[in-house]
C-alpha cells in the first residue's frame, strides 16, 4: 500500500507508526514535507536523539507536492496545519487518491463544499480525524441515549480545558499551528473535538452563541477562552447545550454531563468513567476504563478508514462531518467578534 503523508509532525508520525503496525511490511511510505525537520518524535511526544526520521521509517521524501502525486498513491494524509488542508486535499483528491483529513477539516469554508462535490463524483472514500468517536466512554453515552433511559433529554454541559503550552515539550508552543492564526489556530478550532461528537450524538445546532477570546498572558494571536451556548433539537424538543474551552487549566480537563427527565450520565475523557443515574439519584451503572490506552483510539479509527479503503465503503466520519463541525466553530468565532447570536 502506498500512502502519502503532508505533513509528519506529531500527529503524522502518530499515524505512521499505527499504520506500520496495521498494515506491516506491505506499507510504502512517501512523504510531502516543506520543513523536512528530521526528528523522530515518540508516543510519549519527545524526541528521539540521534535517530532520524527518513532512515527509520524508509521514507521517500519530495519537496514538490506534484511529484509526489505523480508516484500514485493510494492514500493521502493530510496532517500539515489546518490552515492548509484544503489545499492539499485538492491536489490529491484530484489525482484520485483517497483522503484522510486530520481535524479540523479546515479553517474558513473556502474550497470545502468543492472538495466534498470532488470526492463524491471521483468515488474516493474519505475521513475526518475524529478519533474521539471511538472513545469507550462516548460509546457508552451512545448506548445509554439510544437505549433512553435518561428519558428526555433536557440539558447538555461539556468541557475541555488544557494548558497549551504543555502540549509539546520538544518545541515552543508559539510555533504551534494551534497558536498562530495564519496557519488556522484557536481553541475553538483546535478543540474541536466536542463540536464534533456534540453533533453525532445529538445532532447538528441551530444556533449558537459565544463569548471568549484572547484572555490570557499566552504569547499568541488567537483565543485561548471560549464559551459557547448552542442550540440543538433532539428528540423532537430544542435543548441547551454549553460548551466551555480553554488553552489554560492544570490539570487537564475533559468531559461533561447529559442531563434528563429520568437521571443523567456523567463522563469523564481523561479519566474513563462514566456515571449513570437514574431520576432519584442513585447510581445504576458506574463504568472505569481503567485499561484504555489513548492510541488505541487512532488505532481504531484508522484501521475503520482503511478498512473502507479496501470495500469502498462510506466511512463513519466522511468530509460532510466535517463540514458541520467546522461551521459551527466558526459560527462560534463569528459569535465572539460581534456579539450577535449566529443561525446556521
Amino acid at each position: 500500500m502506498k500512502v502519502l503523508f503532508i505533513g509528519l509532525g506529531g500527529i503524522g508520525q502518530r499515524h505512521l507508526r499505527n499504520l506500520q503496525l496495521l498494515v506491516g511490511a506491505k506499507l510504502q511510505v512517501l512523504a510531502y514535507r516543506e520543513l523536512n525537520r528530521g526528528q523522530v518524535i515518540n508516543e510519549k511526544l519527545g524526541i528521539d536523539e540521534g535517530a532520524d526520521l527518513e532512515s527509520r521509517f524508509g521514507i521517500q521524501v519530495f519537496h514538490d507536492l506534484d511529484l509526489a502525486l505523480a508516484e500514485k498513491p493510494l492514500v493521502a494524509l493530510i496532517c500539515n496545519p489546518t490552515s492548509k488542508h484544503m489545499a492539499a486535499a485538492r491536489s490529491a483528491a484530484d489525482q484520485g487518491c483517497h483522503l484522510f483529513i486530520e481535524k479540523a477539516l479546515s479553517d474558513s469554508l473556502n474550497g470545502v463544499e468543492d472538495l466534498v462535490a470532488l470526492v463524491s463524483s471521483k468515488k474516493l472514500v474519505s475521513m475526518v480525524g475524529y478519533q474521539m468517536r471511538f472513545h469507550p466512554c462516548l460509546l457508552e453515552l451512545e448506548r445509554i441515549l439510544k437505549g433512553g433511559s435518561i428519558g428526555r433529554v433536557l440539558a447538555v454541559n461539556l468541557e475541555v480545558g488544557e494548558h497549551m503550552p504543555d502540549w509539546h515539550k520538544y518545541e515552543d508552543y508559539r510555533t504551534l499551528y494551534a497558536a498562530r492564526k495564519d496557519l488556522g489556530g484557536g481553541v475553538i478550532v483546535s478543540q474541536i473535538h466536542e463540536l464534533d461528537y456534540l453533533q453525532w450524538l445529538l445532532g447538528a445546532p441551530s444556533s449558537v452563541y459565544a463569548v471568549g477570546g484572547h484572555l490570557s498572558g499566552l504569547d499568541i494571536d488567537v483565543e485561548d477562552v471560549a464559551s459557547i451556548l448552542m442550540t440543538c433539537t433532539y428528540g423532537g424538543q430544542k435543548i441547551p447545550v454549553h460548551l466551555h474551552q480553554d488553552y489554560l487549566q492544570r490539570p487537564p480537563t475533559r468531559g461533561g454531563k447529559v442531563v434528563g427527565d429520568k437521571g443523567a450520565v456523567y463522563f469523564d475523557l481523561i479519566a474513563n468513567t462514566v456515571l449513570h443515574y437514574d431520576e432519584l439519584g442513585k447510581v445504576v451503572l458506574n463504568v472505569k476504563f481503567s485499561d484504555f490506552d489513548r492510541n488505541q483510539l487512532f488505532l481504531d479509527e484508522m484501521r475503520h478508514f482503511l478498512a473502507c479503503v479496501e470495500t469502498g465503503e462510506k466511512t463513519c466520519i466522511p468530509l460532510a462531518d466535517g463540514a458541520i463541525s467546522l461551521k459551527t466553530a466558526l459560527a462560534a468565532k463569528q459569535s465572539i467578534e460581534t456579539g450577535k447570536v449566529v443561525h446556521l
